[in-house]
């Protein structure tokens, strides 16, 4: 297997059997655009298939895991209602393909995670968040349901009254916060965040694989149990997305001024 055709995903191998992913938009805190959104569809399947991948580590360049799907992205989507189509399948399959992915995903979560990158780091089988790193789901805040992992995995991990409590508001929670609460496994200092999440993903690399693939798949049973209620919630997402709200909320983004619905 090679990853030479990624372009927004920066691939090598962090260790013996550990892949490493990451995602890479300079200037941009790791922005997702298209072709990024693309990737991070494409990406798990293509270790999954990859026989020498035991382990996946997936971080941000530099201080940042994601800020979000890209606005010029989002205005497309806005446009184009075959934009919009291709988006939500790819949204979709971001979700269900580290889902089914056989091998244990471990995310890195410093600063910012948004939108996108947020979906990849709280999915992952094991997360690995910096006491100062900022989680949000933004959506409601832009002005569409929160479609792109929310409603498959926040009431697992945290609750239903935590999770309404994040998602409604868009209220943001420090990498300290979101594990006490259990949205992410483990916190640590911000400057080991990317050596504890490669200690564990070597830790997983070095296990039985059979074993412990099995294992997530049997675990992920319960966000598959969920998979009507992810598909309701995206189909509720971009719907949003030809209404007048989502149009303020990205002019009150790029105007750096909260929105007026």
């Amino acid at each position: 297997m090679t990853y030479e055709s990624y372009e927004r995903l920066k691939i090598d191998w962090a260790a013996d059997g550990v892949l490493r992913v990451t995602i890479s938009a300079p200037g941009r805190r790791n922005a997702v655009d298209a072709t990024g959104h693309r990737e991070l569809a494409e990406i798990w399947r293509d270790a999954d298939a990859d026989d020498d991948v035991r382990a996946i580590v997936v971080r941000g360049e530099g201080e940042a895991f994601s800020a979000g799907g890209d606005l010029d992205m989002i205005e497309e989507m806005m446009a184009d209602y075959d934009v919009r189509s291709r988006v939500l399948r790819e949204a979709r399959d971001i979700v269900y393909n580290i889902i089914n992915c056989s091998k244990p995903v471990v995310s890195a979560i410093q600063g910012p995670a948004v939108g996108a990158g947020l979906a990849v780091a709280l999915l992952a089988d094991i997360s690995v968040a910096g006491r100062t790193a900022k989680i949000i789901d933004g959506h409601t805040r832009l002005g569409v349901a929160a479609g792109d992992h929310a409603a498959i995995v926040w009431p697992l991990l945290c609750g239903l009254a935590k999770a309404k409590y994040h998602l409604l508001l868009c209220e943001p929670l420090t990498g300290e916060e979101a594990e006490r609460i259990g949205l992410v496994s483990v916190c640590v200092d911000d400057d080991q965040v990317h050596d504890k999440a490669l200690e564990i993903a070597g830790r997983l690399a070095g296990g039985a694989t059979q074993a412990i693939g099995f294992t997530k798949l049997a675990l992920n049973n319960w966000l598959r149990s969920a998979g009507p209620a992810f598909d309701a919630s995206l189909a509720m997402e971009f719907f949003g997305f030809a209404g007048p709200d989502l149009r303020e909320g990205v002019r009150a983004l790029r105007e750096k001024r909260p929105p007026s619905f």
